[in-house]
């Protein structure tokens, strides 16, 4: 069976995103689709608009016959870890033979050729980066001038494009794997990943469909740009008062974070470095009363501590790891290198029961459906996750804040397809 492998978030799944899921499959011949998806916590440092289960659900209503969970230690990482633990996922089935993502160039020329000459880390390349970082740009710029500098006929005004950089690691990742996945690319259309407003009739990006449900518009103003499966989940989950979930419900347990502890404990949590505990304090130090009161309490920090070097998304990334109590020497480097350890089933199909059936005998890590107890310690901080987002929904309870040892994956009858 010929098989997909595709790496998203469908935070929530909209019309682009089914545009792509087509493609692919065209694109590759593809009779199977394997998604691997970003759990309650996304690359961006933010909480997912609603829980993981119900994303499953819109993926395999789209058609997807397997969905898979990025493990959180991945899932909210810069694009290096983000594409390396994403591509290890699908490594690891031994059932996926292709990986389609989206791209602004949809070119993999230029974006083959550089990865070719990255792979392997040169130290003539991590000069030229100490180089721009000095400069004191933040390092996703940083980078893309660096590749720009280091490989012929790059653009940086390209590499930086936001998918085309995701592109760029996910094909260094399928060289640090030895992966034979074959790569293919889409070009994106309409809606670019970071544009925040409706420019089309039926294309939004995800950002700008987030922007206009939190912003108090209601589940039909984006009806046109979803499939009807996705609204319908989500309306679901608006009436059981699970969604939306944002950043400022999440504020009291942050601040309960960054308040009990001292800055020598701050310290010691991923993404926080170079002083940036320090920096924190201060900001808390000189809010305003009126910010803390107004229901943007996260959203005045984040304005207070970003500056050129630190992003809004760094930013983001940071106090996630503040409030999930991610440690340094929870996310190491050499521990990140190897790879998923285990591949978290979210839901299938009749389909993606037949690839699931392969994987028992072609996977290369544990294959789990069932969370009994946290065999893996990214596992443990998958399951904590699941905790601390259900702090946000209106009436949350045990089976919510331990729902990875209730719910069982999402299964569908059918996905629609008349090949099932």
């Amino acid at each position: 069976m010929r098989t997909v492998g595709l790496i998203v978030e469908y935070n929530p799944l909209h019309n682009g995103h089914y545009y792509h899921y087509q493609q692919s499959k065209k694109e590759t011949g593809a009779d199977a689709a394997v998604c691997v998806m970003s759990g309650h916590f996304l690359q961006r440092g933010e909480p997912a608009i609603v829980h993981k289960w119900a994303r499953a659900e819109m993926a395999l209503a789209m058609g997807a016959d397997l969905v898979l969970e990025l493990p959180v230690a991945y899932a909210a990482q810069p694009a290096e870890w983000f594409a390396y633990g994403a591509v290890s996922v699908l490594e690891a089935t031994g059932v996926v033979d292709s990986l389609c993502f989206g791209s602004e160039s949809g070119d993999l020329s230029v974006l083959s050729a550089a990865a070719e000459l990255l792979h392997r880390e040169p130290p003539a390349f991590a000069a030229l980066l100490r180089e721009e970082l000095a400069g004191g740009l933040p390092y996703p710029a940083a980078y893309s001038r660096t590749v720009a500098r280091f490989v012929p006929g790059a653009d940086v005004d390209e590499l930086a494009k936001p998918n085309n950089t995701l592109g760029l690691h996910y094909l260094i990742a399928l060289h640090r794997l030895g992966s034979s996945i074959t790569p293919r690319t889409i070009r994106r259309t309409k809606a670019d990943y970071n544009q925040a407003d409706v420019t089309d009739g039926c294309i939004a990006s995800a950002t700008a469909l987030r922007k206009l449900l939190l912003g108090g518009g209601s589940l039909d103003a984006i009806r046109p740009y979803v499939p009807p499966a996705t609204a319908d989940i989500l309306e679901r989950e608006w009436r059981a008062g699970r969604a939306p979930v944002h950043w400022e419900l999440f504020a009291q347990p942050l601040l309960h974070k960054l308040l009990s502890q001292p800055p020598e404990r701050l310290a010691d949590c991923c993404e926080v470095n170079e002083g940036l505990e320090h920096r924190i304090a201060a900001a808390l130090r000189e809010m305003d009363p009126e910010e803390a009161r107004s229901g943007r309490t996260v959203e005045a920090l984040l304005e207070r501590l970003k500056t050129r070097r630190y992003t809004r998304t760094k930013l983001q990334r940071t106090l996630l790891r503040i409030l999930l109590e991610h440690r340094k020497a929870d996310l190491a480097p050499e521990l990140l290198r190897q790879g998923a350890p285990y591949i978290r089933v979210l839901g299938f199909s009749p389909r993606g029961r037949e690839l699931l059936r392969a994987m028992k005998t072609k996977a290369k890590v544990p294959v789990i459906t069932k969370v009994t107890r946290e065999s893996s310690p990214l596992l443990a901080m998958d399951v904590r996750a699941t905790s601390v987002h259900a702090l946000a929904y209106r009436d949350s309870g045990p089976r919510d804040w331990l729902r990875d040892y209730y719910e069982p994956p999402v299964r569908l009858a059918s996905t629609g397809n008349p090949d099932d």
